[in-house]
């Protein structure tokens, strides 16, 4: 059996330069050629995971089948390859320490002194060899969160400092800095690359691949010149542009060999480029979809990133349908009743976003009520949901006061509780109902006919549920309940057949909508915005 190889991606100059992304692609690239690959993301905080993060720290909270919360970096690995990644494919400083402060306790480690070098870096290693010890896998990807310099990341740098000369041939560095562009002077800076990667090699790393973020082309003089200042072999500068969407970085480090580079550096044959047919047909319907479809995210976090899944997921369907769909952020804050017309107004179908906690619930509420009393397609996900379910029971069931347990303790009407085994838990992290669980949907509903089949499963991240005390009244007055657990009955989908498209989840279906397999919700969603546009 061939030996796993190992490639590491790190970051250098200032952070946010798309190191996920390139770590993606290099997957997706390593796919292509036929290898079974996967990736993963150590993250150099103290949480345990970005579970409790505000989404103004961290951007979403992503969610693995195994029900691990993860950072948002994990998304972009299964949208890009399809795999699906579990808790060994995220790590955090935080589960590091626990772990080894845990070995300590009971005393694994036979009255040793334990530092950071050999305890915590051997911790480090081992789960960076794990997936592919376990697995097999032909490559392990392992994207280091921060950036060369930070004081957090220093223990991961010297990890990968020991396996690279523990493994030889069989690891590869992939840095990636920026190339800043100086307006004033006229020219592109090569410097803040060159310190970059002599901070790398003072704890005794030598980048094997340079990848330079850029916002203008660089001419082959500039790559020449950092390859020589560097000691990198000129074919393995690349330059990472900006480009009119992430779903391009593939073809373009395609281009520049930076998948037939990886493999010549680990000796291994390189072979015909791939084709990527799928990939490309996909970025060619993106090209040509210029008729424009406009959903209104109704949401509390003024910022791209707490919403990315669901942003992806709009933007994927919409491809598939020949459209460019076009987001169009609404603070659920600032929405009245005197102003929700005008809030919402030339949007062609809203979603009303996750979250959690009371700030922005009102808007969203008023927002569920202008569009289900004006027939707007609605798509309701997680506490989006249940706020569609208050709505109802406020405005057609005729209790006023209807609330999430969440929202008011006292409420005399819950059409939202608490789950039972959420009740007594005093931990906030890690606790919640998390991962994919079984959902049986009744025949002949609308998500029914959308999902094509009777048994699916979605990935949850909550602790309230749908009150099923309420369910008949609910489903008398037009509100259906369509999709139950089929162990606790758990209320996990509804739905209003008399509406075009008013559908609430209990679950997160972003985080299983992926490039080449788009989740059938958002492309039925959408479908149904272009018709009802139409009219």
């Amino acid at each position: 059996m061939a030996e796993t190889k190992y490639i590491f991606v790190t970051g250098g100059v200032v952070s946010s330069l798309g190191k996920g992304i390139i770590s993606s692609s290099i997957g997706k690239l390593l796919q292509a050629r036929g290898y079974n690959i996967t990736i993963q993301k150590f993250d150099p905080y103290i949480n345990i995971d970005p579970g409790t993060l505000n989404p103004y720290e961290h951007g979403e909270c992503y969610v693995t089948v195994d029900g691990m919360e993860t950072d948002l970096d994990l998304g972009h690995y299964e949208r890009f390859t399809g795999i699906q990644t579990t808790r060994s494919n995220s790590l955090t400083t935080g589960r590091i320490y626990k772990a080894v402060i845990d070995k300590e306790r009971r005393g694994d480690y036979l009255g040793k002194t334990i530092q950071v070098v050999p305890h915590i870096t051997n911790e480090i290693k081992r789960n960076i060899k794990l997936l592919g010890e376990k697995y097999h896998y032909d490559f392990v990807i392992t994207e280091i969160g921060g950036t060369i310099g930070d004081i957090e990341s220093m223990p991961y740098m010297e990890a990968i400092r020991q396996m690279k000369w523990e493994l030889g041939s069989n690891a590869v560095c992939v840095h990636l800095t920026y190339v800043p562009y100086l307006k004033a002077a006229g020219e592109l800076k090569t410097k803040p690359t060159q310190h970059s990667v002599k901070e790398l090699q003072s704890v005794g790393i030598q980048p094997d691949i340079l990848v330079l973020r850029t916002e203008k082309h660089l001419n082959e003089n500039i790559l020449k010149k950092v390859a020589s200042f560097c000691n990198v072999d000129i074919d393995c500068v690349v330059q990472s542009e900006d480009l009119p969407s992430i779903y391009e970085v593939p073809v373009a480090m395609q281009s520049q060999g930076l998948d037939t580079a990886i493999l010549r550096k680990l000796r291994m044959p390189i072979g015909e480029t791939p084709s990527l047919g799928p990939w490309k047909s996909f970025l060619e319907r993106r090209k040509n979809a210029t008729e424009e479809v406009t959903i209104g995210l109704v949401g509390k976090y003024d910022l791209q990133d707490a919403y990315k899944s669901i942003r992806e997921s709009l933007y994927q369907a919409g491809t598939y349908n020949d459209k460019k769909t076009v987001i169009k952020y609404i603070n659920s804050e600032k929405i009245t009743e005197g102003n929700v017309e005008e809030m919402l107004s030339g949007v062609d179908g809203i979603v009303v976003c996750p979250g959690f906690g009371q700030r922005g619930i009102e808007g969203k509420i008023i927002a569920a009520h202008y569009t289900r009393t004006h027939d707007i397609p609605t798509f309701g996900i997680c506490l989006g949901m249940q706020m569609m379910v208050i709505e109802f029971a406020r405005n057609v069931l005729g209790y006023a006061d209807a609330n999430s347990r969440e929202i008011d303790e006292k409420t005399t009407h819950n059409v939202i509780d608490i789950m039972e085994d959420q009740k007594n838990i005093t931990d906030m992290g890690g606790t919640m109902r998390l991962g994919a669980y079984e959902c049986v949907l009744k025949q002949g509903s609308r998500v029914f006919n959308i999902y094509q089949k009777e048994h699916i499963q979605e990935r949850h991240r909550h602790r309230y549920e749908f009150n099923s005390d309420y369910q008949t009244e609910y489903e008398r007055n037009g509100m259906n309940c369509v999709g139950h657990n089929p162990e606790s009955n758990l209320v996990e989908i509804v739905e209003i057949p008399g509406l075009k498209w008013y559908i609430g989840t209990q679950f997160h279906p972003e985080y299983q909508s992926t490039v080449l397999n788009p989740h059938p919700l958002f492309l039925d969603f959408i479908k149904t915005v272009i018709k009802h546009k139409k009219k």
